[in-house]
């Protein structure tokens, strides 16, 4: 009974410590501190990219890419990490995937020119510190699995990314277009693409993986 009392103790502090590192700055700390070669991008995102590196590890490594993203992750989490998973390993180049969790609530409700703004702020902390980003159309989502309540989310995708395209422009920023490339009749992805229509599918990295590597 007291060993039991006493692993029910720990399994809480557990959880207390872990829901202090809101930012997940634990996700990559280690592999962050054994990076001795500064990379030419690090991919920034959410379970998009973090599947993108679990799908297809070769893209990363071959490249000397290195991947930074964390399932679930919403934008405000995204511009707190920012300083440790990007400017620390001085890569040339920051590729920003985000926005979609935005859409979906994970963080709660926000607003579609707040996570503009979060994504902004990232694209300006980055050439502060002299490392070019690449903005990422968020990929198309027609509805969510698991947050179901959210009935426009295709068009807060599109709206986002006009955003995301006229700041780009006006700010001569490489703008990665995949949600025209992968959309289907209901601008989603397709589930030749994605089974849940929302997390691609090798073959559907492969496509995005043809076009990022043009503007790197």
């Amino acid at each position: 009974m007291k060993k039991v009392f006493l692993l029910s103790i720990a399994l809480i502090i557990g959880v207390a410590v872990s829901a202090q590192d809101w930012a997940n700055f634990g996700k990559y700390g280690k592999a962050n501190k054994s990076v001795t070669k500064k990379p030419i991008a690090v991919f920034m995102g959410d379970s998009i990219t973090e599947g993108w590196m679990e799908k297809d590890p070769d893209f990363f490594t071959s490249n000397n890419y290195l991947g930074r993203g964390i399932s679930g992750q919403t934008t405000s989490q995204m511009l707190v990490r920012f300083r440790k998973d990007v400017l620390e390993l001085s890569p040339k180049y920051v590729v920003i995937l985000a926005g979609t969790n935005d859409i979906a609530k994970n963080g709660g409700d926000i607003s579609v020119e707040n996570t503009f703004g979060n994504i902004k702020s990232m694209c300006e902390i980055a050439k502060a510190n002299k490392v070019k980003p690449i903005i990422c159309s968020v990929l198309p989502a027609a509805e969510y699995p698991w947050r179901p309540e959210v009935k426009d989310a295709a068009e807060k995708v599109m709206q986002l990314n006009r955003l995301l395209y006229a700041y780009a422009k006006k700010n001569h920023i490489k703008y990665v277009d995949f949600h025209t490339l992968l959309r289907d009749e209901k601008n989603g992805l397709p589930k030749d693409m994605a089974g849940d229509g929302i997390h691609p599918n090798f073959n559907c990295y492969q496509i995005m993986e043809q076009v990022v590597v043009r503007y790197l």
